[in-house]
């Protein structure tokens, strides 16, 4: 165990963690809603310090992440526990999953910086369970990347305290949000948790300069509404601008939600083209094939930028981070 960030001493030898918007008091022996920070002896650890149960190289795209580097491969790492109890999540075997298990490596700082540097990585993700739950363990591997000229990504639900912020993100390069409906009533529902936290999140780190895609997974007759769908496209305009990526991805049925049936393709295509309509610039769908879907196009020639297939880009044309046909600002955090 590490002694965690982001707490102080309650009464009775409680603690108060205020690393997430969830703000457990946590009793001696008990631990928090991730299940992986506990109260020992009324000073709180993570069980889950340098212990990732999931570690890949993966292609950039798949986070998905399609104007962070493009085209280069980012190593991949996740433990257990997750702050939202999504009864639809599509990877319940590590949010749900118990820290004392097995399957843990043993991964510290400087090991995971290593086995990046090894593997021809520009970056390191903390992604497949919620990387808020594993702040320390993050923050450190991520300033230890950062020193060694890698960069960072953060994919997240979005759900952290604006004090624990900060330090979560300051290493964070870019982070893919997930805004996983614009109902409050969905939150409490299908989360146990609140929308208005995640939002104020997206615009605290659009202010960092963090960059920022959000997805938007779509569930047929809980969230695919068109009328809520417009006012989440909106909301973004309004309040993060148009050039902020938006990735509408296709649900399977999974964990404790299999009585709804597959995103229907055409579903995705319309929600991008409302998208698109309401005046946001760079929409995709995801989870589906779907090439034109899944490319980039300059807002201002309207010229593929970017040609990608699944996750494999298939052609690049950036100058820089500026159009390749026309020298328009195009919007993409590339290499230096």
């Amino acid at each position: 165990m590490t002694e965690a960030r982001y707490w102080k001493p309650a009464s009775e030898h409680r603690v108060d963690c205020y690393l997430c918007s969830r703000r457990c008091r946590i009793g001696e022996g008990q631990m928090g809603f991730c299940s992986v920070r506990a109260n020992r002896g009324g000073k709180l650890y993570s069980l889950v310090y340098g212990r990732p149960c999931a570690v890949n190289v993966d292609p950039v795209e798949k986070k998905p992440l399609f104007h962070f580097l493009p085209g280069t491969e980012i190593l991949s790492i996740g433990t257990v526990g997750c702050n939202l109890d999504c009864r639809f999540c599509q990877n319940a075997s590590l949010s749900r999953g118990d820290p004392a298990s097995d399957r843990a490596a043993s991964l510290s700082p400087a090991q995971v910086v290593q086995l990046a540097l090894s593997r021809g990585c520009q970056s390191v993700a903390y992604t497949y369970n919620e990387p808020t739950v594993f702040a320390e363990y993050a923050e450190d591997v991520a300033a230890l990347a950062r020193q060694n000229g890698l960069r960072n990504a953060f994919v997240t639900n979005g759900y952290v305290t604006p004090e624990a912020l900060p330090g979560v993100y300051a290493n964070i390069d870019a982070a893919n949000v997930d805004l996983k409906a614009f109902s409050e009533d969905f939150y409490r529902r299908w989360t146990q948790a609140e929308l208005q936290p995640v939002l104020d999140t997206l615009v605290a780190l659009h202010q960092r300069g963090v960059w920022i895609e959000i997805t938007n997974l779509v569930i047929p007759t809980l969230n695919d509404f068109e009328s809520e769908s417009r006012r989440l496209c909106e909301w973004i305009l309004e309040n993060l601008g148009d050039r902020v990526p938006l990735h509408f991805t296709a649900f399977h049925p999974d964990h404790q939600l299999t009585d709804k049936p597959p995103t229907p393709q055409q579903t995705l295509t319309q929600l991008r083209d409302l998208a698109r309509e309401v005046g946001l610039k760079y929409v995709y769908v995801g989870n589906v094939h779907d090439d034109a879907g899944s490319s980039t196009y300059c807002p201002e020639c309207n010229e593929l930028l970017v040609a990608r297939s699944w996750h494999a880009v298939r052609q690049l044309h950036l100058a820089g981070d500026r159009c390749g046909h026309c020298g328009a600002r195009a919007d993409f955090l590339v290499a230096p």
